[in-house]
């Protein structure tokens, strides 16, 4: 397993200095598979998410066998005060998605939000530092981090952008709370739900792996009808095994019966952790819409994440080119939250490009939506081989 990146980019692994010293912090590189502090802070932080796990962390590095590189600010007790995951990234060839799709040093690549995550604003600054200096040493290479909000103004160097919209909802102490949006947009889930169940579909937790590539499918096909590329396969199988048994990750299924026959309508992938459930992934046939299986599932997993005692349910984020996503999360309660992309050096892009590359993506969605799903799956592979 490679990092993807020069070596004198890394820190030795165990406790060196790096030049990165400020209050008694220095930045190190841990193993996460041997280190435990690393989890012990996550354990502890109220905003720590499951994107910071080592579970997920390593579904990344199987998906295309690239290290990450775990950064760690320790106190002179040896107590980590702040994490940040790194992980580098190919880029995309001929300069297809801009500058954002080139080389990165990205926390974390194909991960919504990463880090930096710290009990200190001066462990912030110092991880924040030790990141710069990485990107120094490869004039080739993007840095992009990616927190929950605005990163303290440490220094100048790290530029803030704006970056697409999260939906999250709230959730109270008791399911019997539960209320989504005002009493009319209650009713109207209440009543699609109604009417799903009314029309025979239940929703389940998938029990293995079978369920998982039964699931995928499904996924594949919505991936090719919303023209987002695929992940592999072997990224799933590799965050199921890793977070199954931990109870992390959660596949809802639902399914109709008729005359005896069971036939699968949709699933989606719930990942939580610390006081966060993430709707990740989901997968529908397009011919099942009217049956509300969609909503059937969220109505099961919003209830199924108060009762574990989570706070928050995000519903993910949303382009601005697909306002009818956007209404879908709305309508549950939830409210939009900017998230926001830091980068270094400066990668604001031009009118030209953004033109350009928006003429190359109007064609390539005309195309992708008549394409056999093996082809898109093989296309979203080798595009998220360099992502």
């Amino acid at each position: 397993m490679t990092s993807g990146i020069p070596e004198q980019i890394g820190l030795q692994r165990g406790g060196v200095n790096d030049g990165h010293s400020n209050h008694g912090l220095r930045v190190v590189l841990v193993d996460l598979r041997t280190d435990k502090r690393w989890e012990a802070l996550l354990a502890s932080h109220p905003d720590a998410v499951i994107y910071q796990h080592p579970g997920w962390i390593r579904a990344l590095e199987k998906e295309y066998g690239r290290e990450c590189i775990a950064l760690a600010c320790e106190d002179t007790g040896g107590r980590l005060r702040g994490i940040l995951p790194l992980m580098a990234t190919r880029g995309l060839p001929w300069d297809l998605g801009g500058r954002r799709a080139r080389r990165r040093l990205s926390s974390l690549p194909r991960t919504p939000v990463a880090g930096p995550l710290s009990t200190d604003p001066k462990a912030t600054e110092a991880l924040i530092r030790a990141a710069i200096e990485r990107g120094r040493m490869d004039a080739s290479l993007q840095l992009e981090l990616k927190p929950h909000g605005e990163l303290p103004k440490t220094t100048d160097e790290l530029v803030c952008l704006p970056w697409r919209q999260t939906f999250v909802l709230e959730l109270p102490g008791d399911p019997e709370e539960l209320r989504f949006g005002n009493a009319r947009n209650h009713s109207r889930i209440r009543w699609s739900v109604n009417k799903a169940t009314r029309l025979g579909v239940q929703v389940r937790m998938a029990e293995d792996e079978q369920d998982l590539r039964a699931w995928y499918q499904l996924y594949l096909d919505t991936m090719r009808s919303v023209v987002v590329p695929p992940r592999p396969y072997r990224f799933f199988g590799a965050l199921w095994r890793e977070l199954h048994l931990l109870g992390l990750i959660h596949l809802f299924l639902a399914e109709q019966k008729v005359a005896g026959q069971i036939t699968l309508l949709a699933g989606s992938i719930i990942l939580s952790y610390g006081q966060t459930a993430f709707y990740a992934f989901n997968g529908c046939r397009s011919d099942a819409f009217s049956l509300r299986p969609n909503d059937l599932i969220q109505w099961h997993a919003i209830h199924d994440a108060c009762r574990r005692g989570l706070r928050r349910y995000d519903l993910g984020e949303v382009t601005e080119d697909h306002p009818m996503l956007a209404d879908f999360k709305s309508k549950w309660g939830a409210e939009p939250r900017r998230l926001y992309r830091h980068h270094y050096p400066n990668t604001a892009r031009d009118g030209a490009e953004t033109k350009n590359n928006g003429l190359r993506m109007s064609a390539a969605r005309a195309l992708w939506q008549r394409l056999p799903l093996r082809v898109t799956e093989k296309l979203g592979d080798w595009i998220y081989a360099r992502l």
